[in-house]
């Protein structure tokens, strides 16, 4: 139902469907209202919005003249939200700054308030409006999964969608988080985590049975009655049934050692003290809680950092620390507030809630959030007792967090004020990019891009290139630096030709010297691109650190004092676009080495390539094998041995 006619901005496109699940449920009405273009903006526009504008839950979005989103926000009753705008007494001079830039508004209509607040917070995440306090957060939270689609299940870790089959455990803090309980589990739990292929592969145990962290199931070293049993008790630990699975292996050692089996009942006594060690470590069974989220915060000199501390099945999962943008003015339960929103919009919430702050409506937050996650969501804010120690304890985190990252900014700026006053850079830089090839021999040849700025290295804006050239020359550095910087800023300025997003560089870094400066000043030349510095680094005389050379166009190559601070933080630069470039060549390379001849075979699927190898030992012998022989192979018909036989001679 659309209230008015409008014309559309550039962004009104993502009102149609919002990725994510931006509709908070399948009742929300989304009707658009808006009002004919006009040049003019402020209090004015927002006025002609009013005679439209009915008194139903929404949200709205205000934009600039370039359709840039300014603001998102939601209303219990739009059209009383949305009059204050109109009333320049009522607001503060940064939201009147906000009004006044605004020339056209869009909004959306829901059948409920906390509908509204699911679609606020979804379109504050994507949109990410130059007024509202921003969760700087693109990672999700990685789980444990147990497979529930093999017959042997795998325990892995497990970042994105969950669309697998099997079990998930979690959310962890982090990665590593997750590694070390996984590594963990494996003394008590010895369970297998390799992938599919690799287990279909062997043909003897590997490594991880003989430290005796897997049971080796891949060669039938283990039953799948007793490989059940440990699959069992792994879940069971990742529930927080640690006493009742201490309880199961205490009787079976003694069953074991009754009957004089003293080699079982020495596994089962081993893997019960690797269970009180974990327990010891990880603090498991906290008293009251077994699944909350610890959300603290702390403000200090204009800057705020929020700590939250995950508790699943009484087992503390890790922490992580958050620092939301663009909330230099307001209070720390507002700050809040704006981060349950954002925080929850694409990550289920847990059945507690411990905040350090009240926040405002949380009967509505409550609301929205049981709506998300199909169960009831209580917020608290403890007064007193193990909860309150909880949140004390997620604040000094948060109170040193931000401590460790002011200090780390001053030593950051000072840092780019040095790089801007050695480049002759107006102002410091706020984004420098640096470039890097990797390759052996030109096989493999991959290209990397770091970027880095006032907060340090920016690990979301890494980027990788797999060169697409025919005619680029294996091994040819020029040539591959050429490529990766046209298609970098070519897409640039199709993206971004007015530089108002932030994505174009102040400073260009390329490992290399003055051949290398030279190519991309030619691609630079060839694209008409302008106002961006370029530097290359030498790695001088005997490749030694310390002893880089810089080249500049128009200027003479120039040396930095050995212990320069500058120096140092250019060398880090350069080395991390190394070791990114590196990385991703190796991941490249381990890809092609890892295939088997039997790969792309019509026929042969995991199970026959298994059988294959156990006969031949290897794919090179299953190459050179003849077609009575393949057809010894159990699950090889003579018609598929044949096919086989043809895939590898059909050349010769």
């Amino acid at each position: 139902m659309t209230n008015k006619a409008a014309d559309k901005s550039p962004d009104s496109s993502a009102l149609e469907a919002e990725p994510g699940g931006s509709a908070p449920t399948d009742k929300s009405v989304t009707t658009k209202i808006s009002a004919e273009s006009s040049p003019e903006s402020g209090a004015k526009v927002v006025a002609r919005y009013l005679k439209t504008l009915p008194g139903t839950p929404g949200v709205y979005r205000m934009m600039d003249e370039k359709g840039q989103v300014l603001y998102v926000g939601k209303a219990k009753n739009l059209k009383k939200r949305v009059v204050a705008y109109t009333k320049p007494w009522t607001i503060g001079a940064r939201i009147s700054r906000m009004v006044a830039a605004t020339t056209t508004m869009e909004f959306i209509t829901t059948h409920t308030e906390a509908e509204a607040l699911l679609l606020e917070s979804n379109l504050i995440k994507k949109l990410k409006p130059r007024y509202n306090i921003l969760l700087k957060d693109d990672k999700s939270f990685p789980y444990i999964l147990i497979r529930g689609d093999h017959d042997w299940a795998q325990i892995t870790k497990h970042r994105g969608a969950r669309n697998k089959p099997g079990e998930y455990f979690g959310p962890f803090a982090s990665a590593s988080s997750v590694n070390a309980t996984i590594n963990a589990l494996a003394r008590v739990f010895p369970l297998r985590s390799c992938s599919d292929s690799i287990f279909d592969a062997r043909t003897r145990p590997c490594l991880q049975y003989q430290i005796k962290r897997c049971t080796a199931p891949c060669v039938d070293r283990i039953t799948p009655e007793d490989y059940q049993l440990l699959l069992d008790d792994a879940r069971a630990f990742l529930k927080g049934k640690t006493h009742d699975i201490q309880g199961r292996m205490s009787k079976r050692m003694q069953e074991a050692a009754e009957i004089q089996d003293y080699e079982t009942a020495a596994v089962h006594r081993d893997r019960i003290k690797a269970l009180t060690t974990i327990q010891a470590r990880q603090g498991i069974n906290v008293q009251g809680i077994d699944e909350a989220d610890v959300i603290s915060a702390w403000q200090e000199g204009g800057s705020t950092c929020i700590q939250v501390f995950f508790f699943r099945s009484g087992q503390n999962y890790g922490n992580r620390a958050y620092f939301p943008i663009q909330a230099r003015d307001a209070e720390a339960s507002e700050v809040m507030g704006a981060f349950i929103g954002q925080f929850y919009a694409d990550r289920p919430p847990p059945k507690m809630v411990l905040l350090s702050h009240d926040v405002d409506r949380a009967d509505l937050i409550e609301e929205a959030l049981g709506v998300r996650a199909g169960h009831r969501v209580r917020l608290a804010v403890p007064k007193r007792g193990e909860k309150l120690k909880l949140i004390d304890h997620a604040r000094a985190n948060a109170r040193d967090a931000l401590a460790r990252r002011a200090a780390e900014s001053a030593s950051q700026r000072k840092l780019l004020d040095g790089v801007a006053r050695l480049f002759g850079l107006e102002q410091s830089p706020s984004r420098i990019e640096v470039y890097d090839n990797s390759h052996i021999q030109g096989s493999h040849s991959t290209g990397g891009m770091i970027v880095a700025g006032p907060d340090g290295l920016m690990k979301n804006q890494y980027r990788k290139f797999n060169f697409k050239d025919e005619k680029l020359v294996p091994g040819d550095d020029f040539g591959m630096m050429r490529e990766v910087l046209t298609r970098r800023f070519a897409r640039l300025i199709k993206e971004d030709q007015d530089r108002s997003a932030g994505m174009w560089p102040d400073l260009i870094l390329i490992d290399g010297g003055a051949g290398q400066l030279s190519t991309i000043e030619q691609v630079f030349a060839d694209l008409g691109v302008s106002g961006v510095c370029l530097v290359a680094i030498a790695k001088g005389p005997d490749r030694n650190a310390g002893r880089e050379v810089f080249h500049m166009p128009g200027k003479a190559p120039f040396s930095l004092p050995l212990r320069d601070p500058v120096l140092f933080f250019l060398q880090r630069l350069r080395d991390e676009a190394h070791r990114f470039a590196i990385g991703t060549h190796r991941a490249k390379r381990s890809q092609a080495i890892h295939k088997s001849p039997l790969d792309g075979v019509p026929g042969v699927g995991a199970r026959r390539k298994k059988a294959l190898l156990h006969r031949f030992g290897s794919g090179r012998a299953v190459e050179q094998a003849g077609i009575e022989d393949l057809a010894t192979v159990e699950g090889v018909s003579r018609n598929l041995a044949q096919k086989i036989y043809d895939h590898f001679h059909s050349n010769s």
